[in-house]
């Protein structure tokens, strides 16, 4: 389906369209109403006691809505509003989400079709994602169907007393409809004005309550086109920034080579420049001028345009929850979903050379210079070369990934002493496989750079045994038509697999004490028992080699990895109501929890909650909550392992003259030349260095949990003299030690000559040869505790219900958050700590800041404000919704000498400054009651809001940052949904 020229007309029309196609189908159906939406339950008109609920943030069942936790809810009406196919798109858009995320458009890094939650920045580690409760092990929104929730609340504080583990930025719970009844059919389309972006989609949903209980169950498909990085203006060259020049090309490996020339071999008379590359036709096996070229920023590759802005993707899921009454006092409960995804990433074609662990003999028959080697053998430098084996196509790597999570048992009520008890029994069931299908890669052993002689028509003889295809191939010519037929021959296609399971026994009792003269005092306890268990079985042609940092297809490589560890914890929560209806104190209420939780892999560890609630009157209520928080290190951080690609902005040991044998400076800038004249050829060329993740159990660092404490103070206004309006102002800060962070390879050299000697063992530099003291393949990035963060600011938000009027009723609201603080410390009481004040920056990837930023997917950016606002407008079967997001100003760069200076990236004390971005989100709908059908329509990024540019050197996807701006561009959404 291809939108026309007028494309808000045409989508009005294939709305209309989808419309009466359902009604023809289903016209004589009686349009059922949901329960939960204005439909008298069987028992209405009984006696009913006001229900009590448990709101996100505490285990305490209560009447009140607003309670001590900050919550922020998204109802089914905003969810649908938005025309988000996926829940993890309308999260991120919340104003306390900051620092960097993965989602669809996150090409290079992500590519899983997931999406991650990042509450105040501290990385989808540190945020905890619930579905009713019970924890989600994907942790990944895009999982979850979204027709089967009602709401989601976000708790934008910490809540490890509450929750345990990793509930440090805050909460995340998916509230599952009940008591639904009737059918539901929804299909969707959506198209970007660019004509691209296509995705689809359709929903099947239905439900029966009755006395004795309720089933709702559902189905859904959709479908997002991938969209090439090359569609759009800002991102199909890889633009690289020094000081104010700007130049198209990222890459020093290209499809005629990045080549070193020998020092002391007959070429290096001949150039005046380190490095050459093959001109277009020439000869490879002769460098000369004539064949060849110095190497300079206009030869760079620009890979850009065949990255991705929008990954594709396919979903297919179902859900069923429901609930039976096993008598008046027992129910039986299951809620289950499942989802299975589709997605692939795209990447520029794959590199081959030194950077691969790649070797030519010297005396190979296609070496321009016989008798120098090229790569490494033996733990001995040659010349450094790399190239780009376009011949082959793009990489790619297809992900297939199902998510399974089912939660099951028994609730119940009893009384004791006239105090009402309800209890919960049950177990919770997370599974995960993802299968990989990586392609675009040669396995470099089928590749032969052994000795070989060169025969007068340009061929070569191999010794015997050697195939005579691979015999052909020449590693400084990728288009003559023997390393074409090598490549192709050797080119594989790699499958791994990966699996996750967390399996959670839970209980939990929760009633009233005893009765104080302000109201009942409650208690809640419980007890949960987890075991979380991953396996990783890579292809053996991608697994790792820790000791040069390659396998067998040169690039993507990862580890085997398999593990697990149990949780054992116990909680208890106390509501004390301690005065009420006094002047000046309608309601005084605290609330004390604690959590015991014992974790096999490090040892126990124990968390305090105290809230307080306080209403001087009715009209305000004054809060603030103190929690102890925490997180254990997950299996990745302790047993991961895999290659990076890491940008550095500088070498401690550039222009080194030498240091006292034992200090930081030598150790860190061990093989380096000491005459003064050492630069570090990735910081120069501003290309990606090679290194090896390591977790922590592997790289043999000491880890532990990290640890901290969260404060909120604010209160909820509601005046009584202006019906529908209510305002909530809180203040917020977390503080955390002994972070947990994959120390990038900028950081352990920085550390390293620091003092932080710990980490000198982990740079890995050449020991001889021209490229004595560069980095090889095997530093290691390692998992370790690192420092500490600490982040506050403050959220606002407004909601005000406009009185009735005869044109429609109105609702505005506004919420946003203002980053006070993101204050990193490297290495806190030593004199190699660095401070790094982050609101109000983005980080350059590559950076020093960067590298400790907790999600590391190559973005981190902390403007000062972001906010939300919204108008909506209802008259009749009409309704109309106007929302703006905005994303405040920021900059990059900072002044010369301080951690801010991103040199040599830009001129040394430069910065760049970006302003407010903003983006306007309308939408339409109509009720079209007589066919039970209802219409919507809607633009996204009305305006055509372009990204700020960021440029290629500071990030890895399309000049700019795909976790924050839109990169689509105006986008048309048209749905229709029919009730039976």
């Amino acid at each position: 389906m291809k939108f026309g020229e007028n494309k808000l007309c045409t989508s009005v029309r294939l709305a209309l369209s989808l419309g009466m196609l359902a009604v023809s189908a289903y016209g004589t159906a009686a349009f059922a109403q949901d329960a939960q939406s204005g439909t008298p339950p069987p028992d209405q008109g009984k006696s009913k006691t006001l229900e009590t609920v448990t709101v996100t943030g505490s285990l305490i069942r209560r009447v009140d809505v607003e309670t001590s936790s900050p919550v922020v809810t998204i109802d089914r009406a905003q969810i649908q509003a938005t025309g988000k196919q996926t829940l993890g798109d309308l999260v991120q858009q919340l104003p306390a989400m900051t620092g960097g995320n993965v989602n669809p458009q996150t090409n290079n890094g992500g590519g899983t079709g997931g999406s991650s939650i990042n509450l105040r920045g501290l990385g989808s580690r540190r945020t905890l994602i619930l579905i009713d409760g019970q924890r989600l092990l994907s942790k990944d929104p895009n999982a979850i169907p979204a027709d089967a929730i009602e709401r989601i609340e976000v708790l934008p504080t910490g809540a490890s007393a509450t929750y345990g583990s990793d509930a440090i930025g805050g909460v995340v719970n998916f509230i599952l409809r009940k008591n639904y009844q009737g059918a539901t059919f929804t299909a969707n389309v959506g198209e970007s004005d660019r004509n691209d972006g296509d995705q689809s989609g359709y929903t099947f949903t239905f439900g029966q309550t009755s006395d004795k209980g309720s089933i709702m169950a559902g189905i859904n498909y959709n479908k997002q086109d991938g969209v090439e990085a090359a569609n759009r203006a800002f991102s199909k060259n890889s633009l690289s920034i020094t000081g104010s020049q700007v130049s198209i090309g990222g890459s020093s490996s290209t499809p005629y080579g990045h080549i070193q020339v020998p020092p002391g071999s007959p070429a290096a008379g001949a150039f005046s420049c380190g490095y050459v590359t093959l001109n277009p036709g020439g000869n490879a096996t002769s460098m000369t001028p004539a064949n060849y070229h110095c190497y300079g920023n206009a030869d760079k590759y620009n890979y850009a345009t065949v990255n991705l802005i929008m990954t594709p993707q396919e979903r297919t899921g179902g859900f069923i929850t429901g609930d039976y009454h096993l008598g008046d006092h027992v129910t039986a409960y299951v809620d289950a979903i499942y989802n299975k995804t589709s997605s692939n990433f795209q990447l520029a074609p794959a590199v081959y050379g030194s950077i691969t662990g790649a070797y030519l003999d010297p005396f190979n028959a296609f070496n321009p210079n016989q008798g120098y080697q090229y790569g490494v053998e033996n733990g001995t430098a040659g010349s450094a070369w790399g190239s780009r084996l376009s011949a082959l196509g793009n990489r790619t790597a297809a992900f297939g990934r199902q998510d399974a999570q089912i939660n099951a048992g028994f609730r119940g009520d009893f009384t004791v002493l006239d105090k009402n008890w309800n209890w919960d029994l049950g177990y919770n069931y997370g599974h995960q496989s993802v299968t990989t299908t990586t392609a675009g890669l040669v396995n470099q052993n089928n590749l032969y750079t052994g000795p070989s002689t060169l025969n007068a028509d340009g061929t070569a003889t191999c010794p015997a045994g050697v195939d005579p295809t691979a015999c052909q191939f020449n590693p400084f010519d990728l288009y003559s038509a023997g390393s074409i037929a090598a490549l192709k021959a050797a080119q594989a296609i790699a499958v791994s697999n990966q699996y996750s399971i967390e399996k959670t026994w839970h209980a939990g009792l929760s009633g009233e004490l005893f009765n104080l003269p302000a109201g009942a005092v409650q208690l809640a306890v419980g007890y949960e028992f987890r075991k979380d268990y991953e396996k990783v079985v890579t292809d053996p042609e991608l697994l790792l080699n820790p000791e040069t940092g390659s396998c067998v297809l040169g690039s993507q490589c990862v580890a085997n990895l398999s593990g697990g560890y149990t949780t054992k914890e116990l909680y208890a929560e106390t509501f004390i109501p301690v005065l009420s209806n006094l002047p000046g104190v309608q309601s005084l209420n605290v609330t004390i929890g604690d959590r015991y939780s014992k974790i096999s892999t490090f040892g126990s560890t124990n968390n305090f909650k105290f809230a307080l609630e306080w209403k001087p009157i009715d009209d305000l209520l004054l809060r603030g909550t103190m929690q102890e928080v925490f997180r254990a290190p997950n299996l990745a951080e302790l047993y991961s392992s895999g290659s990076d690609a890491p940008l550095l902005h500088s070498d401690p040991c550039t222009g080194y003259t030498g240091a006292p044998a034992g200090s930081p400076l030598a150790l860190a800038c061990q093989f380096v030349p000491t005459n003064g004249t050492f630069q570090n050829v990735n910081v120069v060329d501003q290309t990606q260095a090679s290194a090896v993740i390591q977790g922590a159990s592997l790289a043999g660092f000491p880890i532990k949990p990290e640890h901290g404490k969260s404060f909120d103070l604010g209160l909820v206004y509601s005046p009584s003299y202006v019906p529908g309006l209510s305002t909530t102002l809180d203040f917020w800060h977390v503080y955390l030690n002994d972070t947990i962070v994959q120390v990038g390879l900028q950081s352990v050299l920085n550390l390293c000559a620091a003092g932080q000697t710990a980490f000198c063992p982990y740079i890995s530099r050449f020991d001889s040869g021209p490229n004595a003291g560069q980095l090889t393949q095997a530093s290691a990035e390692p998992f370790a505790n690192l420092g500490s963060l600490s982040t506050g600011g403050i959220d606002w938000s407004a909601n005000y219900k406009l009185p009735q009027f005869s044109f429609g009723q109105f609702n505005i609201g506004l919420n946003a958050t203002y980053l006070k603080y993101y204050t990193q410390e490297t290495a806190p009481g030593t004199s190699g700590n660095v401070t790094f004040n982050d609101a109000g920056h983005f980080l350059p990837y590559g950076s020093a800041q960067a590298s400790a930023c907790p999600d590391n997917a190559g973005i981190c950016l902390f403007p000062r404000w972001r906010a939300q606002g919204f108008v909506d407008w209802q008259a009749g079967g009409w309704s109309a919704e106007w929302r703006l997001r905005y994303i405040g100003r920021f900059q990059n760069g900072g002044p010369a000498g301080t951690v801010q200076d991103t040199a040599p990236n830009f001129v040394s004390g430069t910065v760049f400054k970006y302003g407010a971005t903003v983006y306007n989100d309308v939408s339409l709908g109509y009720n079209i009651a007589p066919i039970n059908t209802r219409v919507d329509f809607g633009v996204n990024n009305l305006f055509d809001k372009q990204p700020p540019m960021l440029y290629a050197n500071n990030t890895l996807n399309a000049n700019t940052d795909p976790s924050d701006f839109d990169l689509m561009g105006r986008y048309f959404w048209a749905r229709v949904t029919v009730k039976f």
